[in-house]
This record gives structure tokens, C-alpha cells and sequence, in this order.
């Protein structure tokens, strides 16, 4: 167990766990990477703290993966708290590199099968170490958010898939943590983007992420003033419409800082890539969400 407060809490750790307690919050991936590099174990499970695994979660997750040993991935079916509906069967891409939960809000019994999905929402998700040992583990440089987007783009290269199971079932107080639109969230959300994207998307897919990403800040827009989306979420938890394009400008300027060690993790991806760049790109056709769905959600 790691516990990354950062609150210096007394824990105590049974016989068959350890206790790894950090001085301060180092973030969700180096937080779960502690984790991972202090044990042997087959497979790495993460399951945030403001979600809940139901009895068997773990157990259908491993038995789904010991059945399929050439899988690297597993997505939960993560159930809204309280709710019959669901917050992801897997996640879904836009053309600029947001990310969003498949079937958000939709009943589980419409997701009731195991099938294909591009990777696991890291809220409730099985990876295979062994994978992990091959890829990388999470980006720590990403601190909160879509650390789970660019795992699951990088394993895609490598050719490693991911699996949705029906049956692994985990409640999820959706953002709870951070807030469902705080600047904290916006503004890390919006530089990871950027992070994955350069780390990831094929020359022409990056050429086309400006044009996509004026679009949906084109539909963050219209959805607020018809008071939908997380732009409208944003306003109606007290913050100024204003602080928008100021966080957009501070994630771009942290990413060009950052250009330099983004451009040789690109290169490295690239570099021991398994699928061709139209293989990449047909994945993430395949299962893709518009941009205008995304600033509507």
C-alpha cells in the first residue's frame, strides 16, 4: 500500500502488506509505481481511492487474464456510485487526444459482454507486468490525469491489447478527488493532452490536433452557454469563464517546456513500435469520440 497523502499518518502495515508512506503527494503514476516496483506480482491492479471494488472485482480481472495471456490490458465495468449507469467500459480518444470513459452514463446491461476496448480507465484496470516491464510504467511528469491514456497509447504501439470485462465491477465517485471541473483538473487535463499527443500520435494525426482541439473549444463554448459540459460544471462551481483560456495558455507553455524529453519518449515509442502508423491510426478510428461529444459530457 502506498499511501501518497503526503499527511504523515501513522499506518500499520498487516502481515501481508507494506506500507510505502510518502512526505508528500508525488502524483498518481509515481505513486502507483512505488507500488509496482516493490513487488514481484504478476499483475499490477489500480483502483482509485474514491472508488470501490465489488467482492470479486480482482478475482474476475485475473481469472480474465490468465485466460488470455497475450493481453496486456483489462478494463473494469465501473459503475457510477450509487447509480445503475455506468462511468466507463474502457475509454475512447478525440481527434485532438482528449479522452473520455466509454458508454459514460449509459445502463451497464447494454455493456454486459466482454470485448475489445483501446485501454482501461486507470480508476479501475489490470495491467499485465509484463507489459509493463517492456513499455514503461506510468509517466510520473503527468502528476494527475491521462497517465492512463498515454499507458495505454504506448502499449497499443507495442502491441499489447486491451480487454473489457463485464464482470470486474467497481463503483466510482467520478472525480471526486480533484473535483469534477476545478482548475486543478482543467488545467492538467489539457497539458497531458498535449503530453500524450506529442509522445504518441503519428505525424499526420498531430498535424490535425490544433484544428481539433479549436473545435471543441468551440462546442466548451456553445455547451456553456446552453449550460452543458464541464465548461458549464466549471462556472456553476464558482470559478470565472476568464481563468479558461489562461489555464489553455499555461498547459501549452508547460508543454513546450517540456518539448525537448517529450520528443525523445516519442522517439523511443517509436523506436520498438509494433503496428504501422495507418494500424495506429485505424485503432483509434475505431474507437474514437467526437470533440464536440466531449466538451458536450
Amino acid at each position: 500500500m502506498v499511501d501518497n497523502s503526503g499527511a504523515g499518518r501513522a499506518l500499520v502495515a498487516g502481515d501481508r502488506m507494506r506500507v510505502i508512506a510518502n512526505t508528500r503527494n508525488v502524483g498518481f503514476g509515481a505513486a502507483v509505481n512505488q507500488a509496482f516496483q516493490s513487488s514481484q506480482a504478476k499483475y499490477l491492479a489500480t483502483l482509485n481511492d474514491d472508488a470501490v471494488a465489488h467482492p470479486h472485482w480482482l478475482e474476475a480481472l485475473v481469472n480474465d487474464a490468465e485466460a488470455h495471456p497475450k493481453i496486456g490490458m483489462f478494463a473494469s465495468q465501473v459503475r457510477m456510485a450509487g447509480t445503475m449507469e455506468l462511468d466507463s467500459a474502457g475509454m475512447l480518444i478525440a481527434a485532438d487526444g482528449s479522452s473520455k470513459q466509454r458508454a459514460h452514463g449509459r445502463a451497464f446491461e447494454a455493456f454486459s459482454g466482454e470485448t475489445e476496448a483501446l485501454f482501461p480507465s486507470g480508476s479501475a484496470a489490470l495491467y499485465r507486468r509484463e507489459m509493463l516491464e517492456q513499455i514503461g510504467a506510468f509517466d510520473e511528469s503527468f502528476f494527475l490525469y491521462c497517465e492512463d491514456v498515454d499507458l495505454g497509447l504506448r502499449a497499443q504501439w507495442a502491441g499489447w491489447e486491451c480487454r473489457y470485462v463485464a464482470n470486474a465491477v467497481a463503483e466510482h465517485r467520478y472525480s471526486h478527488s480533484a473535483g469534477r471541473a476545478s482548475t486543478l483538473k482543467a488545467y492538467y487535463v489539457e497539458r497531458n493532452r498535449l503530453y500524450t499527443v506529442i509522445k504518441n500520435f503519428p505525424a499526420g494525426m498531430l498535424l490535425r490536433v490544433p484544428w481539433a482541439a479549436l473545435t471543441r473549444y468551440f462546442w466548451h463554448g456553445a455547451s456553456m452557454l446552453q449550460g452543458r459540459g464541464k465548461a458549464a460544471e466549471f462556472l456553476r462551481g464558482g470559478q470565472s469563464a476568464v481563468l479558461l483560456p489562461f489555464l489553455v495558455l499555461r498547459a501549452h507553455a508547460a508543454a513546450a517546456m517540456r518539448l525537448p524529453k517529450l520528443l525523445k519518449e516519442r522517439r523511443r515509442i517509436f523506436g520498438s513500435r509494433s503496428i504501422t502508423g495507418d494500424q495506429f491510426e485505424a485503432l483509434l478510428r475505431k474507437h474514437s469520440i467526437s470533440t464536440r461529444h466531449v466538451a458536450e459530457l
